[in-house]
């Protein structure tokens, strides 16, 4: 079978090889972080993750696990390059976005390690396509620091809730406010438009809460242009984790579920909006 293991032509291993039977597992997650044309790809025994930075100011990560693909070996303790990300979702479905019930593509990618391309080998209904991606020198990427212990406040929202509100707030705004308190208003979002202002609050008994860790009260705004790559996740998404740490920096986790019921998931960090003042709040 033409997506079967196989070694490369001169005997030298693939330090990187995966497989999946539908392509699309793969190509939803990574347009859920497909705002740059470029990418930095880890691969580790764990799984991949693919990094999107802009600006020094937000950084997304998807996370795919081994157990996503029928079949993940990295040969080294970890594998990464940079590559084209737009040129990669296009060879990811380049027998469409949508196929036909019961048809889908099957993948297998394969990485022979620096300076050499990603090999994509696509095949849906018996046409295989072969593409071959050239890699680059990985970029030095931002580090977040958002460990756990750093956290100071967190809830865990339905994402349904999350939708709402950004249909419902006035995105004109150019900041989006958070306010995380463990008294009231307990979670608050506020923008700040052409029409004036608007606040949406969410009790920490609501239906749509399901986890409600509050510290301290912070209230931070960051720039809603920086926050609308999120959307894509969320749209795809089932919970959204939103946590900041002490000096405002937030993370929003996106829970995703594929068409298979397996959980992958998206997070994105972003710088809160140095520019507004004390006073201004």
């Amino acid at each position: 079978m033409p997506l079967s293991a196989r070694p490369p032509a001169n005997g030298e291993p693939y330090v990187l090889a995966a497989s999946l039977d539908n392509a699309r597992h793969l190509s939803s997650l990574l347009r859920a972080v497909h705002f740059q044309d470029h990418a930095t790809c880890f691969a580790t025994a764990n799984g991949l993750r693919v990094t999107v930075e802009d600006a020094k100011c937000i950084q997304a990560n998807a996370f795919i696990q081994a157990e996503i693909f029928q079949e993940f070996a990295v040969q080294e303790e970890s594998v990464t390059f940079r590559i084209n990300l737009s040129v990669l979702l296009d060879c990811l479905t380049i027998f469409g976005t949508s196929s036909l019930p019961g048809t889908s593509t099957a993948l297998r990618m394969c990485y022979r390690g620096y300076g050499y391309p990603l090999m994509l080998f696509l095949e849906e209904g018996g046409v295989v396509t072969v593409c071959k991606i050239n890699t680059q020198e990985p970029d030095e990427l931002l580090d977040f620091d958002f460990c756990s212990t750093k956290v100071v406040n967190k809830i865990i929202l339905q994402s349904e809730g999350l939708r709402e509100a950004f249909a419902e707030l006035d995105m004109t705004s150019e900041v989006l406010q958070i306010t995380m308190s463990p008294d009231k208003p307990y979670f608050r979002l506020s923008t700040f438009g052409n029409a004036g202002s608007a606040h949406l609050d969410y009790p920490k008994d609501s239906d749509l809460m399901e986890a409600f860790h509050c510290n301290q009260t912070q209230t931070n705004r960051y720039k809603i242009s920086l926050l609308k790559p999120s959307t894509k996740a969320l749209a795809l998404s089932c919970k959204v984790s939103i946590r900041t740490d002490a000096q405002g920096f937030l993370s929003l986790q996106y829970m995703i579920r594929n068409e298979d019921g397996q959980i992958c998931f998206v997070e994105y960090y972003c710088c809160p909006d140095e520019d507004i003042t004390e006073a201004e709040l």
